[in-house]
């Protein structure tokens, strides 16, 4: 895809992978990346070692300069550094730091935002999880010029994607990511022609920051609701419950038939490849993919072969044997 005729100086700001997504597109054009913000390096993992961001990584790996400041409202050399760079334009993409007044007037053309929902539904932090859980059958990307709210700056571009009933936050994620990369090339290309739009007011929703608690599988719940939050929070958290003290993550799963039962989490019928489980309104759930604490994710068939007599068994929100 052509590119503007002057090449643009940029500021590029983002620090999980959909940032490194767009990143890794923007480097193969003929714009001068001046600089890379991302959060400072993190604790990840069990030994919580120090780690950097993957756009840092990506960033370090093109010979990008780096820079990861704690804060942009409380660091004044950055804000210099910033000034002197006199980029044309900056790029953010979930970078996870407030861009304060005195950023945003820093670029000749001023901040970009590319965030993955069809504004103004779902601002904020977790779009694409809320979009599952919500049962949206459709998703999107949408440009933003950056103001001092909470996304909500005027709209640049906006694409839709189709939300099927297969898809996982992460499978998501990377369809929003490749569009959101295509949008950006294609804003940088034409950006003289295009006039910013004013957000409508109807239909303004947020998504807050998923908080693992969430995550606890509550099983009076209808199916519905529960196979929507096994696949919105796949890759992460991950949807969990108890089963006799073990803690018992669920990857896959698919909506089963009508039942009645005494008590929801039970485990009512056991195949060769499933586990069916009791949930609230008399529905029920379909086990295809899961993984117990401390032990690779495996098919619920497989599961199965190494436990007997799991009929009539349930599963809790405790980790009590029940």
């Amino acid at each position: 895809m052509a590119t503007a005729a002057k090449p643009l100086k940029i500021v590029f700001a983002g620090t999980p992978e959909i940032a490194q997504v767009v990143l890794a597109q923007l480097v193969t054009t003929e714009h001068n990346i001046v600089a890379v913000l991302t959060k400072p390096d993190s604790p990840q993992g069990r030994g919580q070692k120090l780690t950097p961001s993957l756009v840092k990584q990506f960033a370090q790996q093109q010979q990008l300069t780096v820079y990861q400041p704690q804060s942009l409202k409380q660091d004044a050399t950055i804000i210099e550094i910033l000034k002197q760079l006199q980029p044309d334009i900056m790029v953010v993409v979930a970078y996870g730091l407030i861009l304060p007044a005195n950023v945003l007037s820093i670029p000749r053309l001023g901040c970009i935002n590319i965030h993955v929902s069809l504004l103004p539904r779902f601002r904020g932090a977790a779009p694409i999880n809320r979009a599952i859980l919500a049962g949206d059958t459709i998703s999107g990307v949408t440009l933003i010029q950056m103001d001092s709210g909470l996304d909500t700056g005027d709209i640049l571009m906006q694409q839709q994607v189709l939300i099927t009933s297969h898809d996982t936050a992460q499978s998501l994620h990377d369809k929003l990511a490749s569009l959101g990369a295509k949008m950006l090339l294609e804003y940088l290309a034409n950006y003289a022609k295009i006039q910013p739009q004013p957000q409508s007011q109807d239909g303004v929703c947020y998504a807050p920051k998923i908080d693992k608690s969430e995550a606890l599988i509550n099983w009076q719940e209808d199916a519905t609701i529960i196979e929507r939050k096994i696949r919105g929070f796949n890759p992460a958290p991950g949807c969990y419950s108890f089963l006799e003290q073990k803690l018992i993550k669920f990857w896959q799963a698919a909506i089963g038939p009508k039942t009645s039962c005494e008590q929801v989490g039970q485990i009512l019928q056991v195949t060769r490849e499933h586990l069916i489980v009791c949930c609230g309104n008399s529905s029920s759930l379909v086990v295809q993919q899961l993984q117990e604490s401390g032990k690779p994710k495996q098919l619920a068939a497989n599961y199965i072969l190494g436990h007997k007599t799991l009929c009539g068994k349930c599963f809790s929100n405790t980790a009590i044997s029940n």
